[in-house]
Parts: C-alpha cells; structure tokens; sequence
C-alpha cells in the first residue's frame, strides 16, 4: 500500500509542478500530430484522427455517407486537421460542453464551412448513431456511444447496457446490474472470466467476484464519467492487457476534460428508495495549458425483495497536461468504498415453494438464532424452512479500491508516435456471511451464528508501453506489458453476541476467533506484442502481429491445517492475430480473422490450480496445460445515408479446458483439483443493424445464434463417464434478439426496447433447463436546450423490466452442477420487477 500511495504522490507532484510552471514554458494547446492519412472515406479518416489524438469523435456511419476525405500528410494541430477534413462538407462539428467529446453530423443539403471546435461553445449536441457496427475494422466491433450509455439510469453498470449488441448476455439481479455477486456476462459462450476488460488501456483483470487481478468496472469509474465502450466479440487487439481474453475484450473509457470551465450537477431517485447524487467540476483550460475535472457520487438503494441496502461512495479525478509541442500527461485518479447485501442465491425447489421474491431474514436475527440452534441439536427448523441453506441472516460484501495511472502520450520523431501508463491498484475487503454451522463461543457472545469472511487484499502494480511507425502504406506497431500482483486471500470466523441484533453487519473486521486460512498470491505478468497494418490497396487492409505471454504464479501460505507452497507458468512464445478487410465500394466490405488466445493460470484459493492441498497440487502440476482458444471469423458490412448493418459468422474451439474436479481418493485430504477435460466448440451468427426509417427515428436490431457445446466426455474419479459430449455450454443461450425503437430530435428523445434469450442450463447433462424469457424497457427525456435559467437542464426516466416480468436472471452464481434432477441446488438468482428510475442533470457555465 505504501509504494502504491508513493506513486499517486508522485503522480500527483509532477502534475501541480507542471501546471505551476509559467505559461510560456507550455503550448495552450494539444501536440502537433505527424498525420499520414490518405484520400478516403471520412468515416475512417474520423476514426483514424480520434484513434491518433485520443480524442473522442463521435458521429454516425450513415451520416458520413458516400463522403470522402482529403489526404493530410504533415504536422497538423488537432483543430486543423478536423476543420480540413470537414470542411465543405455540410456537417456540423461541436464540442460537448460536459465531456469534451467532438460531435460530427449532418446539417443540412447545403455545404458550410464548418467551425473549429476548439473554439465553439456549443449546447451539447448527441450524435445520430448509438451503436456503431465496426465500419473499416478487420474483425467484428462494435462500439456503444457515451449518448448510449448515459441513456440508461445513473448508476447503470456498462455492462448492462452492452447486452443490446448481438451475442451478449448480461444478467444480474439488481435493476441496475451492479450487485456484483450477480454481475455476469456471457458472450459466444464464454463467461465473465474468460474475457478481457481494459479501462484506458489499463487492465481490470477477469471481472469475476472473486477477482485476484483486478476489480469491477462500477468501482473503477463512475458512470457519468464513462467515454464510448468497444467490445470485440472474438478477437481483441493484440496489445490489449487481459491474461483471461479467451472470447473477447471490453475497452472501456474515461471522458476527457472539457476546454471549458463548468459544474455538472445530476440527481435521480427512484424505485427501492433509490437516490444517487452526483457532482463534476471541469477546470477549463489553465494558465499552464493543462485542464482537469473532479467528481464524487453518492448512492443508496434498498434491495428490492427481502431486506439491506446497495451504498456506494465514489470519487474521480482527471489531469490532462501537455508538455511542450510533443508530450502530453494523464493523470487518473479513483477512489471507491462499497458495500452491498446479498440477495439469497435460489434453486428452482426453493423458488416453487416461497415464490421470486424469497430472500434472507435480515429483518430478524432472533429466527436465524432459532434456525441455527435447532440445526446445531439435531431438531426440526422451524416452520417452513427445511434446511440452513433455504434462507440466512445476511450476507454481502465491503470493497474499498484506489486505482490510478500515469500516461504519457508523445510525438518522437517523424512518422514515430507512442504512450507509456503506468498504474497502480490498492484493494481490500471481506465478503460476509452469517455462518449456521459456526457457533460463536460462549465466551466470546454465545450466538449460534457467527459471521464467515472471506477477505482479500489486492496491490497491483504495472507498465505498458507502445510505439508506432507509420509510413507509406504500413503502420508497425510493438508493445510491452508488466504487471506485478500481491494478492492474499483469507477465511476467518469472527464472533456475534447471542440475541443482540448486528448494528453494523457490511464491514471490516477485527480479531477473529478463528482463521481457517490465509494465502498469499504472487504473479508476474510479461506480454509483448507485434503487428504491422498494411494498406495494399485503398480498398485492401491487411492486418499481421502476434503477441507472447508469460504468467507466473506462486502461493506461500500462512496459516492453514492444508498448507500449500507451489508455483506454475503459463505460457505461449507465438500468439498470432491476421485480419483482412476488403471495401467494395464506399457502401460494402467484406473481413476476416483468425486469432489464437491464451489464459494463465488464477492464483487464488477460491478457483485455480492452488485451490486444492500439496498433494493435490503435485498430482496436478506436471499435466495442466493452460485454456487456448482459436477463432475464426467472417463478415459483411453494409452502410448507407439510412442503413449501417453487419453479419458475421465465426468459428471458435477452445481447447484444454480446465474443469474442477475429485480425481483419486488416495491423495490424502484431497480437494477438488483442476484437470483439463477436453474442448468445446462454439460456432454461430451474429447480425445487427441500423434503420434511420424517418427523420430523427431509428430501429435498431440484433439477433445471434450460438451452438456451443462440450466435445468431450469427462471420466470421474470412480470410473464412471459423465456423458456431456454434445451438450450445450452451461449459462449460454442459443438464440437471442433485441430491438430498439429511439426518436431523438436534440430536445426530446425516447426509446423502447427489449430483448428475447432462448433457455439456458446450469448444469452439465442440461437437464434442468430454465425457460428462455422476453423483457422490456422504456426511457426517455427532455432538454432544455434554449437560452435562459433553464438551459444545460435535463430531465430523464428510466423504466426497467416495464411490464413487470418475474424470471431468473444470474445463473452459477455459486457454480455449476454435474445435475440436479431434484432442482435442490442454490445457485440461481431472480430479476428485478419493475422499476422506475428519475433523474434531473443540470450543465452550469
């Protein structure tokens, strides 16, 4: 914690020193692009400037239209080069008074010349397409817009708002999808920790619960403060920071400040006594060229069955300085503290009996006291309960995170670009549970229960760096990841004071009665990558890399009655990435891609080669192999002044998958063990597109068709063969579709939308299946958009799961089953009713 605190002093330091320094030692404005760009279309002309500069650019496909560019070839401020491109084109180019975000669009029959944004102070202005279907991209993209994003409620997880793009399902069982115990998203049938996430390049590690490499998005960044998200669905960039990147990527971004000083102000309430609060301050440009925003939320939601609440307080921090003609430095700056109760995880036994909205009896401690004390004696629990597990006291989970980098971005020579970040990320926090089967001592309280954590302590910290030469026809670009983690992990008993209700169930601490164990993880991550984009034609891209990547591993323990002690590597020299795009004309092209992906290994107690004993881990160690994937794709895209569509197919065989599981009884105190079982294929279509059928409406659609399923059968430790071959991927659909319906004329907009999922399993020989279901959303919202006290307000709603839909949203929440033909096991979790969310934001200055 001490050298992670180190950095952001520092970090901190070098930007109040820079910003100090008088005025002439700095140019007012961005560094000077060395641009190289040929006469193309301007949608990819855009694209390319936004891509260089790391500025957001926000426009529509279809509004570029047939439109093309002129060539820029020379040093060219950011102003400049998006004024030539644009000019005498009949767009319109403005700046976004809150995030700083460029808009083209269309503006009219008749040509102007267009003004140079940095300049402009115009209302903000949202861009026509939402969902941008991965135009000039050699593999299948697609990219939601920050107007996309902020048209959900406040507080939204990003994720939420990905599942409306074509072969992605997300679920979690808060109407907002940030409960992070239910917090899932699959996509071509791989789940949450076999994709990989970035926020500004930087890794968020596996996403999943129980993350040991990283944190939730939800925690990294606010959501006001969320920049457009791009999701790859099979094939990631070569240099993306993910060790789990097995069935995609998801690139999330940070806004930049705006050139502008301003105040944004936003407050929603809602269902569940909802209320967040949330406040921005942009600086502006200062005296030393530099600009930066800070901001803090605050939100507080009741759980909408049972009872406890969703808290969260967060705060942002945003330094942008350019360093002469050629550097410019980044500073991030996050704080976070969560802290969330649990919904009860169900099985499908359970939801028959008490109905959706069964829970936990946080509401009365003396009936978990009974519950408890008459399982401990042997007698029968009161009526109805059954068993321990058919409902709890409370449960949930406390997460303080402070994450940052440092980036600078810089202009060599010549033809020569490159970024250097390096970041940092303190984590700590228990999860809790009240434990019937650990009575507290008679000493210590005498309460049946007791309260069960498992606490984890994170400390990451990493570089990545890149260099890019770009020259006739070629753009070579190599880069370089490090990352260092200290992760440790523990189980300890802590006592509860017989028939006193807990006043403060949801945080850290102190002196156990018990450890049951306590591990420390350490892992080393190297990558480096190298790929060269070649311009063959102007209708022909090819693009060649690969990467390599190294993870080491190793578990010392500190406290155990199972101690082990161990190291593993997963690694793979050669990596490689071809993509080729073809465009016919200025309406059609044509792409496709093969990949090969590796996962490391997960040093953790909770999942992964050391969640088992010494012995259990040498019987294992010499024949895992690490999780691989091939995938190939194929597609087509269309776009047109009205119509942006895409189609692809792909092909994907993930090979050594790695399954946990009893292999011998004479490994004394053997746990589950990993053990690769064979591959699964997945294979399907994805199709997506965008109708501007009149002015100011649009329909949006997607459908996907996934076969994945397992190609082998597994052989358990008493000989017996569980025959999954040809059974589909546990937690992923088959089909699913979504539409939306949108009007937005820049004052008034809306949209109605929903989505259909065929049904899913959660066990292996898929013979529990859960019916698929079809839900719908509704929001909309006006602008105040004319001079006067009023203008900069918005007001918003936001109606989720509108007709009141009862289903089964997180599936595996505490894994998945061989079967379970009784339908007894808990480890489903059921979707928020219908909730309705207001929100009023209010621009100042």
């Amino acid at each position: 914690m001490f050298r992670l605190r180190t950095s952001f002093r520092h970090a901190m330091l070098a930007a109040t020193f820079f910003a100090s320094l008088p005025e002439q030692s700095f140019s007012a404005t961005l560094p000077a692009l060395d641009l190289h760009l040929g006469s193309q279309s301007l949608a990819a002309s855009l694209a390319e400037l936004s891509r260089i500069s790391h500025q957001d650019i926000l426009f529509s496909e279809t509004a570029m239209g047939s439109r093309t560019a002129p060539a820029l070839n020379g040093k060219y401020t950011f102003d400049e080069a998006l004024q030539r491109l644009t000019q005498n084109s009949g767009l319109i180019v403005s700046r976004d008074a809150s995030s700083g975000a460029i808009t083209v669009k269309s503006g009219g029959s008749f040509p102007r010349k267009v003004p140079r944004p940095a300049v402009e102070k115009a209302s903000p202005v949202r861009e026509e397409a939402m969902v941008v279907l991965g135009a000039g991209q050699s593999r299948q993209v697609q990219t939601l817009s920050r107007t996309e994003l902020h048209k959900a409620a406040p507080g939204t997880s990003p994720l939420a708002t990905l599942s409306e793009l074509p072969g992605v399902n997300f679920q979690s069982s808060d109407p907002l999808g940030a409960y992070e115990w239910a917090q899932q998203i699959t996509i071509r049938g791989f789940f949450t920790d076999q994709l990989g996430y970035t926020l500004d390049g930087i890794p968020l590690g596996n996403m999943q619960y129980r993350n040991n490499n990283g944190l939730a998005i939800g925690r990294a960044l606010e959501t006001e403060n969320n920049g457009p998200v791009t999701l790859a669905q099979g094939t990631g960039g070569l240099g993306t920071a993910s060790t789990s990147n097995l069935g995609g990527t998801i690139q999330f971004s940070s806004i930049d400040p705006t050139d502008h000083y301003g105040l944004d102000v936003s407050g929603t309430v809602g269902s569940s006594n909802t209320w967040r609060g949330f406040v921005r301050l942009n600086s502006g440009i200062l005296p030393g060229g530099g600009k930066f925003y800070a901001s803090y939320d605050y939100q507080y939601a009741d759980k909408w069955k049972g009872w406890g609440q969703q808290k969260q307080q967060q705060l942002n921090f945003k330094y942008i300085q350019p360093l002469g003609d050629a550097v410019k430095a980044t500073t991030y700056l996050d704080f976070d503290d969560r802290r969330e109760d649990d919904y009860l995880d169900l099985s499908t036994s359970l939801i028959k009996k008490f109905g959706y909205n069964h829970d936990d009896i946080s509401n009365n401690y003396k009936l978990a006291e009974q519950i408890a004390r008459a399982y401990q004696a042997g007698e029968t629990l009161p009526s109805p309960y059954t068993s321990p597990d058919d409902t709890y006291y409370r449960g949930g989970g406390v997460r303080q995170d402070m994450v940052g980098y440092e980036k600078f971005d810089y202009h060599l020579i010549p033809h020569l670009t490159g970024s250097t970040t390096v970041y940092g990320h303190y984590d700590r926090g228990p999860g809790t549970w009240s434990d019937p089967y650990d009575p507290t001592p008679a000493n210590l309280g005498g309460s049946p229960l007791s309260v069960s954590t498992t606490e984890y302590r994170m400390q990451r910290e990493g570089v990545l760096t890149s260099l890019a030469y770009q020259r006739w026809h070629h753009k070579i670009e190599a880069g370089f990841w490090f990352e260092n983690n200290l992760f440790s992990q523990a189980a300890k008993l802590y006592p509860l004071q017989e028939g006193v209700t807990p006043s403060n169930f949801q945080r850290f601490y102190e002196n156990p009665f018990a450890v049951q164990w306590q591990y420390t993880f350490r892992t080393h991550v190297y990558q480096f990558h190298l790929e060269d984009s070649w311009s063959i034609t102007p209708k022909l891209r090819i693009n060649a890399g690969f990467k390599s990547l190294v993870s080491n591993s190793s578990v010392a323990t500190a406290q155990s009655s199972n101690p082990i002690n161990a190291s593993i590597s997963a690694s793979n020299g050669f990596l490689p990435q071809v993509g080729v795009l073809y465009r016919f004309n200025k309406h059609h092209e044509v792409f496709a891609d093969f990949s090969r992906n590796m996962s490391a290994f997960t040093a953790s107690a909770s999942t992964g080669p050391f969640s088992t004993t010494q012995a259990g881990f040498a019987y294992i160690h010499n024949k895992l192999k690490p999780e691989t994937t091939n995938t190939e794709e194929l597609g087509y895209r269309f776009h047109n002044d009205s119509v942006q569509a895409s189609l692809t197919g792909y092909y994907v065989d993930f090979e050594n998958r790695l399954l946990a599981s009893s292999l011998s009884s004479v490994i004394v105190g053997n746990q589950n063990v990993l053990e690769n079982v064979g591959s699964v294929t997945s294979r399907g279509v994805e199709a997506a597109a965008t109708w501007r059928f009149f002015r100011n409406w649009s329909l949006y659609g997607a459908w996907s068709y996934n076969d994945a399923h397992y190609n082998d059968n597994i052989v358990n430790s008493d000989g017996s063969i569980l025959r999954i071959a040809g059974k589909q991927v546990v937690a992923a659909p088959r089909n699913i579709g979504n539409f939306k319906l949108a009007y937005d004329d820049g004052t008034i907009w809306g949209q109605f939308g929903g989505q259909y999922m065929s049904r899913r399993f959660y066990t292996y020989l898929n013979d529990s299946p859960l019916p698929g279901r079809v839900l719908f959303n509704l929001s909309a919202g006006y602008r105040f958009n004319r001079p006067g006290i009023l203008k900069g307000l918005e007001a918003q709603v936001n109606v989720v799961n509108l007709f009141d839909k009862g289903y089964i949203s997180s599936i595996g929440t505490t894994g998945f089953k061989n079967s379970d033909p009784g339908g007894t096991y808990q480890t489903l979790q059921t979707g928020a009713p219908r909730q309705v969310f207001f929100t009023l934001s209010k621009h100042f200055f």
